[in-house]
């Protein structure tokens, strides 16, 4: 795991809309632009391999960023031979973009403060008060209500952070929604927040900005 210390003050940063990365779990990437194909051969060499995911506040990637962001370490790195790339980020520590650093790479590049995140570099987060069953029950019927296919039982026995993170990454929330997910403070919030996504959509919500 990264070091706080070690954690670099400008990021180069991928504003992707609807992308949601959270601390220790896993985003897998397609790179097939050439900017971010030129910013993932910079990040390989330097020694933190870091990239700062981001949503951008409208659908462009040349937009505004979000407030808040998480810092990927790219840990899996698979070369197409149409030079295509695919990459798997492990979540480090959110971050807030505090500028935009202006220059000639092709990619964007921020300023970021790491403060307020620290428990992020620590070990896996636990939800005592989870309710596993109860949750698991909202979850079922937002699949069943959804048409999604889900694997209740396997979920049943995953760890807290796991559970809760995995299916804040997967189901299809909206921007706003997500940036929530992503800003709750620790697991036992975002799981509040997830049980109010769920329960809104299961009462005719559209799921999409939900939380603004």
């Amino acid at each position: 795991m990264t070091r706080r210390r070690e954690l670099p003050g400008v990021l180069p940063v991928f504003p992707l809309p609807g992308a949601l990365l959270l601390p220790r779990a896993r985003l897998p990437l397609h790179l097939f632009e050439p900017r971010y194909l030129m910013m993932l051969d910079h990040v390989l060499a330097t020694p933190h391999r870091l990239i700062g995911m981001i949503q951008p506040l409208a659908g462009s990637d040349d937009a505004g960023l979000s407030a808040t962001g998480c810092a990927g370490r790219v840990t899996a790195f698979q070369e197409l031979d149409d030079g295509r790339c695919l990459i798997t980020l492990t979540g480090i520590s959110r971050f807030h973009p505090v500028d935009e650093v202006p220059g000639t790479t092709p990619w964007r590049n921020a300023r970021v403060d790491y403060t307020g995140f620290e428990r992020d570099q620590g070990g896996p987060d636990t939800d005592p008060d989870l309710g596993r069953e109860g949750f698991l029950d909202l979850l079922d019927r937002y699949f069943r209500d959804r048409g999604l296919s889900g694997d209740i039982e396997n979920l049943r026995a995953a760890e807290d952070e796991t559970l809760i993170d995995s299916l804040s990454m997967l189901l299809p929330f909206g921007h706003g929604d997500r940036q929530a997910l992503l800003e709750a403070p620790g697991l036992a919030d975002r799981r509040a927040v997830l049980v109010a996504l769920l329960e809104y959509a299961l009462h005719g919500g559209e799921n999409d900005e939900v939380l603004q």
